[in-house]
């Protein structure tokens, strides 16, 4: 069994007196890949929150790498994982490859200066993204795509072990969902790294995501195997509303009834 990045024991969240989670145990190994699926108010964006170390939890454990999420630094915890985030946070003016190469700063002594091995893994990370050519351009002229692919640039840029993302696919149109979808696995699924993420559309998560949380809204929940868990049942229950499931092009797709 590979070793875990990301546990949570017994993991208690709620928002007010709206329970997400009861008890919740999680295991995220290297080379996975996670996603969180529920209806709208389910509580996703808060649990992924939650596993950051970014919003309080009633209850349990979340640990990095067997470390305790409270125990980390900052800086420390900022190497360790990298968030994309639903809304934009890009606020201040600056440019594309300044705002990528941000993602460095969990990394930069204490004079703060980057390396040139920095300059090159912001560059790298801006072509992945389509974005070359545009390293120049004030953020705040970008178009939503373009910025969200910024984020994702930054990401990469970032280097983290785990990644958690909201939305990734927002704001991207279906042809760059599948691109953008491609490159954050294949980068997080390999080298000890491994990816979880929210997303509203089942098929995006079938297609590229090996585990599945699903996340009912009331406390109940189901953890497992994409293959196990994506069932016209299980959705059919996740959503309630029924769907069926069928094979298109070699990937299982969802149709609501």
């Amino acid at each position: 069994m590979s070793r875990p990045l990301l546990t949570a024991e017994r993991l208690s969240v709620s928002i007010g007196n709206t329970l997400i989670t009861d008890s919740l145990d999680l295991r995220i190994e290297t080379g996975s890949c996670w996603g969180i699926l529920g209806p709208n108010g389910a509580g996703k964006t808060t649990l992924l929150h939650t596993l950051a170390g970014l919003y309080p939890m009633d209850g349990g454990v979340i640990g990095y790498r067997d470390k305790s999420v409270a125990d980390y630094h900052p800086k420390e915890l900022a190497r360790e994982r990298g968030m994309l985030f639903q809304a934009e946070l890009s606020g201040f003016p600056g440019t594309v490859f300044e705002t990528v190469l941000a993602g460095r700063h969990p990394y930069l002594g204490s004079l703060g200066w980057e390396s040139p091995e920095d300059l090159e893994q912001a560059a790298k990370a801006i072509e992945q993204a389509g974005l070359k050519g545009l390293e120049e351009r004030n953020v705040q002229t970008l178009s939503g795509g373009e910025r969200q692919r910024m984020e994702i640039a930054t990401l990469l840029t970032q280097q983290p072990h785990i990644a958690l993302l909201d939305e990734p696919s927002n704001h991207l149109d279906p042809g760059q969902q599948i691109v953008m979808l491609r490159l954050l696995t294949g980068h997080f699924t390999s080298e000890n790294r491994a990816l979880l993420m929210v997303l509203h559309d089942c098929n995006l998560a079938m297609r590229f995501c090996d585990h599945l949380l699903l996340l009912k809204g009331n406390g109940e929940c189901l953890a497992g195997s994409t293959r196990t868990l994506a069932t016209a049942e299980n959705l059919s229950w996740l959503y309630g509303h029924p769907v069926t499931l069928e094979q298109v092009a070699g990937h299982a797709c969802l149709h609501f009834l």
